[in-house]
């Protein structure tokens, strides 16, 4: 413990999936004896669980119902929450600088700060990578953050009303929205505007057919979609997607966005009236401008398998942000994945590394444990993989309380599990 303090201060940046289960887990365990200060720092106030996101874009969801409070978790566990923007690190002095908070006005809500730090942790998750393809900025929206997704939900409502308006005048009226990746997200949300549309008569669109009128084109430049995935789970979703009249465009890389239509390498040209990027993810730019921290070219912080960044031993990442190696995957320079499992089972760990570090121990190591992945396509079907047992499917009538049971499992990993257990 430092000398002339009362407590070991660990600063965590960011409370997704691996910072929020972090900041609990810590306090918890080190409430009584009071021996380390736990502070979480954030941009926002409120988290909304990133895979619900596409629930959220797709109409299903209300963000407001499922957000998770900053301020009120940190009163109930019993560490500090400050919200503000990062805009840098001052490694020599052990401090980090957080930008001040403004209204939607622009007037000044929260000063600039400094936060002195004993250990600080980076888990600020990552955000779209549009490649630089032109157009993609301009014309289509990713699905980042409650707000991009409530945007893509209004845009969605807003031209179907249109679509809806001609129909009901006489004219041929649909609606072509253009889902540019088939990862999880793509293919989770694909499935999830197919649900919505479906409903669309009970809210006044009652011109629209769901099947005919609304066209959903999923793009993917990889041979196949759920590149991540096995095969066997990818050919399932793909034959679930065919049944939800969903049009799988495999082997097709992007070349341009405009306003009404995507381009293809090979010549294509997709009509949309709306577009969604799920294409690929990187880490916050910012990071790679971090006081001298090592990154890689998707920005993530190089760290060792204690998580612990190249350049730093005082600075910690994890989650998204963070390039860990994978020594068990057995290839060379393998990096762990990008999921939310990773980053909680890392949060675990730093729990660990700080009790470590406290007694002058040696620092775990991390090795991720798979307990496999879901794909929710809707209300009609999931398709489940478990890492040790294979994979099966679910599909056709089954309740949204089993899909529902099957997520939560996922969720009680995530950011917005308030037990920090």
């Amino acid at each position: 413990m430092p000398v002339g303090t009362l407590a070991y201060h660990v600063v965590i940046v960011g409370g997704g999936a691996g910072g929020l289960p972090l900041a609990t887990g810590l306090a918890r365990r080190h409430r009584r004896r009071g021996d380390v200060r736990v502070t979480l720092v954030d941009v926002l106030a409120t988290h909304v669980w990133k895979p619900l996101l596409h629930e959220v874009a797709a109409g299903r969801m209300d963000a407001d119902a499922h957000e998770v409070d900053y301020p009120a978790i940190a009163y109930r566990h019993g560490f500090t929450f400050r919200q503000g923007a990062v805009r840098a690190l001052d490694r020599a002095r052990r401090v980090v600088l957080v930008d001040a908070v403004h209204d939607e006005e622009g007037e000044e809500i929260l000063p600039p700060r400094e936060l002195g730090y004993d250990m600080l942790v980076i888990a600020v998750g990552s955000e779209s990578n549009d490649f630089g393809v032109p157009g993609v900025a301009e014309h289509a929206i990713p699905i980042d953050t409650p707000r991009e997704a409530e945007r893509f939900h209004r845009r969605l409502l807003a031209a179907s009303m249109r679509a809806n308006a001609r129909k009901a005048a006489g004219r041929a009226g649909r609606v072509d929205i253009v889902i540019i990746g088939a990862g999880a997200t793509g293919v989770e949300l694909a499935a999830e505007i197919r649900q919505t549309t479906r409903m669309h008569a009970a809210y006044g669109l009652d011109r629209l057919d769901p099947a005919r009128d609304v066209r959903i084109t999923l793009v993917e430049a990889a041979p196949r979609i759920l590149p991540p995935l096995s095969e066997a789970i990818a050919a399932a979703a793909a034959d679930l997607l065919a049944r939800l009249d969903v049009d799988v465009r495999v082997g097709r890389t992007v070349t341009r966005v405009t306003s009404d239509a995507v381009h293809t390498a090979d010549g294509a040209v997709v009509a949309a009236d709306l577009v969604a990027w799920a294409a690929g993810i990187r880490a916050p730019a910012w990071l790679a401008g971090l006081d001298g921290l090592e990154t890689n070219r998707a920005n993530q912080l190089v760290t060792t398998t204690t998580l612990q960044t190249t350049r730093d031993a005082d600075v910690f990442a994890l989650g998204d942000c963070a390039a860990c190696p994978w020594p068990e995957a057995g290839r060379e320079g393998a990096i762990l994945p990008p999921r939310a499992q990773v980053a909680r089972q890392q949060a675990a760990m730093v729990v660990r590394t700080v009790d470590a570090r406290l007694r002058g121990r040696p620092l775990p190591t991390f090795r991720f444990r798979d307990y496999g992945s879901l794909v929710s396509l809707g209300e009609l079907a999931h398709v489940e993989h478990h890492a040790h047992t294979g994979w099966h499917e679910q599909q056709r009538e089954v309740p949204r309380q089993s899909v529902g049971r099957s997520r939560q499992r996922l969720r009680d990993r995530a950011a917005h599990d308030e037990r920090g257990e």
